[in-house]
């Protein structure tokens, strides 16, 4: 089998752990590993090779964290803009042979039971081969509203159903053969095509026409003028809703998708109290409360059922059971203007990350760390002046039409419109801190002039 691992998402539902540039599959929540990171690991053990299907401000992060792994055989589809699961499954589709078997997975899912989903998915495989399409429905064992349901007799799907109120959920829950809707799928190429030119023939076409005018490389990349053209909607609407070659696997895989807090506390160890906490902090007289803070100490005192999550940019702090509301905090603080809900004061690039240290008008200050051998776009800016010094390692430096070694507590000065280049030419990490002086310091005062990387 072939793994097309679809890796998009907005991130919003776990803020402000997880942000827009930043989504939850590469928050590393459980054993020091990102759940896309599983996701890699459980999959490769059962299938030959993967296509991560992702977007273009996503692809440095997802590289870094599968070359933390070591896993080959991997196949990048960069997608300028998000069109849904259809179009991301079918895209991936295309580039691979008519009789291939794939298995569809989400990134952002935890899986316990592995030698369950072992099992399922030698079932699911052997159903495919008999030209079905197959999903899997997750055994329930709440009333959820948050999920899609199957309902189904042995592999036989008798409906698919929206997302219920909490009465007809737990109505489901009695009846016994409804199913959570996992967006897992197994299917051969040709049949999962020939049904979405059934059912769906604009998204085959379009996505046909965008498949044909991408750049095939690794990674594979699609124009946007093409992808806007593909209708954006789910594989289930498009095709699984509509085809009479739909098979479900029920199974009991221990299976979450981690998509609030409360289910991440559900998820995680917890001490005599109750308490998802770090070594770090301190609780007295405190029960059942998830506690997230990487870097400060968190004191409790007297409380109970309550989520509280810092970052360095932000904290927040809800009433377990009502976490979904922080979708109503997002919106507020977009209306804002406020940076906050789109990435962290860490900001991962393919050369290496850096870190907002300080900001203030007119001025801000980075920590920037180049990976060793890597180099920044030879770029130039029309608003700042930089400011860079050297900390640790050896810098190489381009400015303007002179090149030059730049060492520990050294320091250069980019005046604005000036052309530059940063690079590290040593085996260790290069450090240094830039301070940006100027009218406008966003990040798309950018103008690359050439890039490594193919950045726009």
């Amino acid at each position: 089998m072939i793994n097309i691992i679809l890796c998009g998402g907005s991130g919003t539902r776990l803020w402000p752990i997880s942000r827009k540039l930043y989504p939850k599959q590469f928050c590393k929540f459980i054993d020091e590993e990102s759940l896309f990171q599983k996701t890699l690991k459980r999959n490769a053990e059962l299938c030959e090779r993967n296509i991560v299907v992702t977007n273009s401000e996503q692809y440095f992060l997802a590289l870094d964290q599968l070359e933390e792994l070591n896993i080959k055989n991997s196949q990048f589809l960069l997608e300028p803009i998000g069109r849904n699961t259809a179009a991301a499954i079918t895209l991936a589709c295309f580039a691979l042979k008519q009789d291939d078997i794939v298995l569809v997975t989400p990134s952002d899912h935890l899986i316990k039971n592995k030698k369950e989903y072992r099992r399922i998915l030698e079932e699911a495989e052997n159903l495919a081969r008999e030209d079905k399409l197959v999903t899997f429905g997750i055994k329930p064992n709440y009333a959820e509203t948050g999920f899609g349901y199957i309902e189904a007799h042995g592999n036989d799907v008798l409906s698919f159903k929206e997302k219920p109120d909490i009465e007809t959920a737990t109505l489901y829950l009695q009846k016994g053969n409804y199913y959570w809707n996992s967006g897992m799928f197994v299917f051969k190429v040709s049949v999962y095509l020939e049904e979405l030119k059934t059912h769906a023939p604009t998204i085959f076409k379009t996505a046909q026409k965008a498949y044909s005018n991408a750049i095939k490389e690794n990674p594979f990349r699609l124009r946007f003028e093409d992808m806007i053209e593909i209708p954006s909607k789910s594989i289930d609407y498009a095709v699984m809703e509509k085809s009479n070659k739909i098979k479900v696997v029920p199974c009991d895989i221990q299976w979450s998708d981690l998509g609030s807090f409360e289910s991440l506390y559900e998820n995680l160890y917890k001490d005599k109290d109750g308490n998802v906490i770090s070594e770090k902090d301190i609780t007295l007289n405190s029960k059942n409360n998830l506690i997230l803070s990487r870097d400060r100490i968190v004191s409790t005192i007297d409380i109970e059922d309550l989520i509280i999550v810092d970052t360095p940019d932000a904290l927040l702090i809800s009433k377990k059971g009502n976490s979904h509301k922080v979708k109503e905090i997002i919106e507020k603080l977009e209306k804002k203007g406020v940076k906050v809900t789109n990435m962290h004061t860490i900001t991962h690039r393919p050369w290496g990350l850096y870190t907002i240290l300080e900001e203030g008008y007119r001025f801000k200050i980075k920590k920037i760390v180049v990976k060793p051998g890597a180099k920044l776009s030879l770029q130039k800016h029309y608003h700042r002046n930089e400011h860079w010094i050297v900390v640790n390692g050896t810098a190489k430096v381009i400015v303007g039409d002179k090149e030059f070694i730049v060492r520990d507590n050294e320091y250069v000065y980019i005046q604005k419109g000036e052309v530059h280049r940063l690079e590290n030419p040593e085996k260790m990490n290069l450090e240094i801190i830039e301070i940006q002086v100027g009218d406008y310091l966003e990040e798309d005062d950018i103008v690359r002039i050439q890039d490594e990387y193919k950045r726009n």
